[in-house]
């Protein structure tokens, strides 16, 4: 069964760095984009980027393409993604997903737990 945990969440200041990462089993982790999400308090799931199988990665969003990075390392079955200074409106659940992206949609998804994150002094 193919399962993705996400891990690593906590408490840290703003301006601060925090790398999160989403472990995968029961797959071939480099046969499959994956996906980094977000759901902050009282607002609906955000998409904040990706990593393809090929290793090209895509934040659409320009505060967040500034200060975040995803990467993976398929050897160790692990998808990363780092983020630096950290601003309270990034306090959310940071979830992955397992994935690929066939037009507008996707495919063979798998979810995993999300892992809470609160930006706060």
């Amino acid at each position: 069964q193919p399962q993705v945990a996400a891990s690593g969440g906590g408490l840290v200041h703003p301006g601060g760095s925090l790398t999160l990462s989403c472990e995968a089993s029961g797959f071939t982790l480099r046969l499959y984009d994956m996906m980094w999400y977000r759901q902050a308090p009282g607002k609906e799931r955000e998409l904040i980027g990706g990593i393809r199988k090929t290793g090209g990665t895509q934040i659409d969003d320009d505060s967040l393409q500034r200060r975040f990075l995803i990467s993976r390392d398929d050897a160790k079955s692990v998808v990363y993604l780092q983020m630096n200074n950290l601003l309270p409106e990034d306090t959310a659940v940071y979830y992955c997903q397992r994935g690929r992206w066939i037009g507008d949609r996707q495919v063979e998804v798998a979810w995993g737990q999300g892992t809470k994150v609160t930006v706060s002094s």
